[in-house]
């Protein structure tokens, strides 16, 4: 006798494969939330409130710094005294624009002052800490310069140091016009100057227009004896779509080498109106500078590719062009190589995340009294971004 499933039994013989189907996909669904659960997070772009150092890049390299710690193995920079004159002659001031901005009451809280060595700055009180260190590091090593600061007349900047001189000049200084109002401020200097030579013809003074981010690590006076002809001199670096940087400008001090600079700033200040005005914020002034340089026939971009300067005639000036390396050279920031920091370097920029490395790298100069021995510390600090 045959015995045949009850037919209560069929539904359940129906439903059980596809609960079998069920139970295989949450279990799949189960392992991937896990495995989304349990990823480890993401890396993230910290930046630090203190100094970060570790091993010093380019070691091993003939023209690089070689460090032990935090001493120079091939020191090159010996700071010059006061009494003692320039060995090369010629009288060079810095000219670098800047302003107060009104603090609000945000500003002073707990959470946005920070905190280098012994010290601690509100927001507004850092940016006058990095304006100060700027002017140190010049009376270091370029004792007999003078210091020029171009401001807005409605900005409270107070700031009473010997070969320190504020000019007022009027224009819009608003944070989303300050590099178009610096080339605007440039310009506006250059003519004071064209009209002070005009009553007194003998007093040559050269001029280097800086941001106050920087470190004036050796003396720069050498550029105007080395390279004799020409009448305004630019930073390059090999980068494609940015290979100039607006934040080192140096005019000789001569009537036409003036002439011939205000007219360049005023041709860039031209471009930059009429193409990059969006940018007016931040790298517009580099934008136009670029524009006009290669708008002319006779220039050779693949020139920027090769860390050497160079000379070339171009709207109406002759240009001096000097690397980056030496002349503004940087903390490396992103991805790629980094084979350190060129024995000759004489000016450090510290652009981006790198201010409150510039505070460090005074702090530890004033302990040390070594410039070689601070550049260590900066070329120790690598790839590190600061929160400010």
């Amino acid at each position: 006798m045959i015995m045949r499933p009850c037919n209560s039994w069929r539904p359940y013989l129906l439903v059980f494969p596809l609960l079998i189907v069920f139970l295989h996909f949450f279990s799949l669904l189960e392992l991937h939330f896990n495995s989304v659960v349990e990823a480890p997070p993401k890396k993230q772009n910290k930046k630090f409130d203190h100094l970060v150092v570790g091993p010093a890049a380019g070691q091993g390299l003939s023209n690089r710094l070689h460090c032990k710690g935090f001493k120079a193995l091939n020191k090159t920079h010996v700071a010059i005294s006061s009494d003692e004159p320039s060995k090369f002659g010629d009288r060079v001031s810095f000219v670098t624009v800047f302003t107060v901005y009104n603090a609000s009451m945000a500003d002073a809280r707990s959470s946005n002052v920070v905190t280098v060595g012994n010290a601690s700055y509100t927001k507004t009180e850092r940016s006058m800490a990095i304006l100060n260190v700027f002017i140190n590091f010049i009376q270091v090593t370029m004792p007999n310069s003078n210091v020029v600061i171009l401001t807005d007349p409605k900005s409270d900047l107070s700031l009473r140091r010997t070969g320190v001189s504020v000019q007022p000049i009027e224009g819009d200084y608003s944070r989303d016009r300050l590099m178009l109002q610096r080339i605007r401020s440039y310009i506006t200097f250059l003519e004071t100057r064209l009209e002070e030579l005009a009553r007194n013809p003998g007093n040559i003074e050269h001029y280097i227009f800086t941001d106050s981010d920087i470190a004036i690590v050796d003396d720069l006076a050498h550029i105007f004896q080395k390279y004799p002809k020409f009448h305004v001199a630019l930073t390059f670096r090999n980068n494609k779509e940015q290979p100039l940087n607006s934040g080192f400008i140096a005019v000789r001090g001569t009537p036409d080498a003036i002439l011939r600079a205000k007219n360049l700033l005023q041709e860039v200040l031209k471009v930059y109106r009429s193409k990059f005005m969006k940018a007016s914020r931040m790298l517009g002034d580099q934008l136009a500078l670029v524009s006009v340089v290669k708008s002319q026939p006779s220039f050779d971009s693949r020139r920027f590719t090769k860390a050497q300067a160079f000379v070339e005639e171009l709207a109406g000036a002759s240009i001096l062009f000097l690397p980056c390396a030496t002349y503004n050279w940087t903390p490396p920031e992103g991805a790629g190589q980094f084979h350190g920091m060129p024995l000759d370097v004489k000016v450090v920029h510290f652009k981006g995340s790198r201010k409150r490395l510039m505070l460090e790298s005074w702090n530890f100069y004033e302990s040390s009294s070594d410039i070689s021995d601070m550049l260590c510390l900066i070329l120790s600090s690598g790839r590190t971004k600061y929160d400010f």
